[in-house]
């Protein structure tokens, strides 16, 4: 080809930049979804199985013959894996935007399985004294730091290998497969609960998800060692060599990094109530029987699950923005009936109160993965979303279930979790209602 024809090519490149995404089949498209997804499911149903045995974890580490204040350490070192999370997304942002996509998807997924294996073979407190609590926070540092940078990596890689018409749908793999990963981490602690008995769930049993966590890594490692990189980052590394990337103004990126607080953090609290402490709320301060704890949480996690794929179809045709908000004023408007109901004790009326809650969770978490591609230009998109994301985790969602436990230690009040929730959905809306443009159909290999 000569030199005018290559112009010609990369003038038209400049033009269209998104029709690199058409080159990829359906085949394609949907290896790359199974891979991610699988990954996924394996990152997150390590972070989930911690928040399922929180109450054991607390007895074997943090013993102190008072299980609230056992269950409060657990929840709290819970906490403080999301605190490494930005400091992770310092890390492996930067290499997502430098060494692709798919570089990172690698290294997440052998990190977590390596450091939720160890935390696995952690001998407890009566065994090694005041190193087995120490261990456990060092591990859940190395885990938060990973999980983070998994999550806005599998959105940055789904968003940008997806239909523009079709981005939710899409980016609904990733937060259904997490919900999926939670489902089986409480139908895991279901089984073993009623499988093993007491003394040896609390000694040992507790350890086997964790342990056999090493062996889905494995397979995940397998699978994602064949992806190639994505078409908008392929385009980026052309712009780069070609010294073309669009210019974008700092106050830009200044505003979507503070979107992503808000819609980051409203989602992550929202979610970790539903998937970490509801299930201790109801088998603790409200007093159910674990099992049917678990059975409830249970049955709500597979309605969430097949949440997500729906909601993704409804963003796709009617936007991002009416889909949020309908998440966010439902979390407001619905959150203190919710923990009415469950704090009634009655297993149905407790899954009367967290379907409507998770329905509103994943409008909130469709459209943020769903954002977190759009709000950002794609040459910083790996950085600013895992740094973004990872801030509100840290600040926000991960003190959630600890804040939630509190609240009801210190007032008495059962319904009291439900103001937190109601807090942030609010600081959510007076942020982003004047701020969130519409993104639908936005190219986003811009910048």
């Amino acid at each position: 080809m000569d030199d005018t024809a290559t112009d010609r090519s990369a003038s038209a490149a400049a033009e269209h930049p998104i029709t690199a995404t058409t080159a990829l089949t359906r085949s394609d498209r949907t290896r790359r979804m199974t891979a991610v997804g699988i990954g996924n499911f394996m990152e997150w149903f390590d972070f989930a199985i911690y928040g399922y045995f929180a109450a054991i974890i607390g007895a074997q580490f943090f013993p102190s013959g008072n299980a609230t204040a056992e269950m409060l350490s657990a929840l709290a070192v819970f906490a403080v894996g999301f605190i490494s999370r930005p400091f992770g997304a310092l890390i492996l942002g930067p290499l997502g935007d430098k060494l692709g996509r798919r570089s990172v998807l690698i290294i997440t997924v052998l990190g977590m399985g390596i450091v939720t294996t160890l935390i696995g073979l952690t001998p407890s407190f009566e065994t090694i004294g005041i190193a087995a609590p120490i261990i456990i926070v060092v591990l859940r540092l190395l885990q938060g730091g990973f999980a983070g940078s998994e999550w806005t990596s599998a959105a940055a890689y789904i968003g940008e290998s997806a239909p523009t018409k079709k981005r939710a749908i899409y980016a609904s793999v990733v937060t259904g497969t997490a919900g999926l990963a939670f489902l089986v981490g409480t139908v895991t602690a279901a089984t073993l609960t009623v499988a093993i008995p007491e003394d040896a769930l609390n000694t040992w049993g507790w350890r086997i998800p964790f342990i056999g966590s090493l062996l889905m890594a494995v397979i995940a490692i397998y699978i994602r060692r064949k992806l190639v990189d994505t078409p908008v980052f392929e385009e980026v590394e052309r712009k780069r060599a070609a010294n073309t990337i669009e210019h974008t103004a700092a106050s830009a990126k200044v505003k979507a990094f503070v979107m992503t607080l808000a819609f980051s953090g409203v989602f992550g609290v929202s979610l970790y109530y539903l998937i970490t402490y509801m299930n201790n709320f109801l088998s603790g301060p409200v007093g159910m029987p674990r099992v049917d704890a678990l059975v409830v949480c249970g049955i709500v996690m597979a309605i969430y699950v097949a949440f997500n794929p729906l909601v993704g179809v409804v963003v796709d045709r009617i936007g991002r923005r009416p889909v949020l908000f309908t998440g966010l004023i439902g979390l407001v408007v619905w959150s203190v009936p919710a923990f009415w109901l469950m704090s009634t004790g009655n297993p149905w009326l407790a899954g009367i109160a967290m379907v409507p809650f998770a329905l509103f969770v994943a409008c909130t978490a469709v459209v943020n993965n769903v954002l977190l591609v759009e709000v950002f230009p794609a040459s910083i998109r790996a950085t600013g979303s895992a740094i973004g994301y990872n801030v509100a985790y840290a600040v926000l969602a991960g003190p959630g279930p600890l804040i939630a436990a509190a609240l009801v230690a210190g007032t008495g009040i059962l319904i009291s979790p439900a103001f937190y929730v109601i807090a942030v959905a609010v600081l959510a809306l007076g942020i982003l209602l004047p701020t969130l443009k519409e993104t639908k159909g936005i190219d986003i290999s811009r910048g």
